[in-house]
């Protein structure tokens, strides 16, 4: 999927990188546990997160991660937007919850892969 198609999925607002919509992505990883992305994923994947702070992107940078989705509706700071730029991430907030947004993106064939995955 490309990120304008999950954008339009999950009725996303791009906050930075409108310009790189057209990257591809095949996994996503949904997780408020920083800790666990970094454990579990092994492959650049979208990360969905209602979690608001910068280890987030730094988190995401880490793993290669083209794209963070802030869940719920919820809003980075412009320092966060600013850290996601300098490394290349798009960022979008999307009103889903968690649970829809995952669930949404699952029926339209992204998948995880994780190796917490059972």
């Amino acid at each position: 999927m490309t990120l304008s198609d999950i954008r339009q999925a999950l009725d996303a607002t791009v906050l930075w990188g409108g310009d790189r919509l057209e990257r591809e992505v095949h996994t996503a990883c949904g997780s408020d546990f920083m800790s666990d992305v970094l454990a579990y994923v092994k492959e650049p994947a979208l990360l969905l997160t209602g979690l608001v702070n910068p280890q987030v992107v730094r988190t995401a940078d880490m793993v290669e991660m083209p794209c963070i989705i802030f869940i719920r509706g919820k809003s980075p700071s412009a320092d966060m937007i600013r850290l996601a730029e300098e490394r290349d991430i798009v960022v979008m907030s999307s009103p889903k919850g968690m649970y829809e947004a995952c669930g949404l993106l699952y029926s339209k064939g992204l998948r995880g892969k994780c190796d917490g995955d059972d």
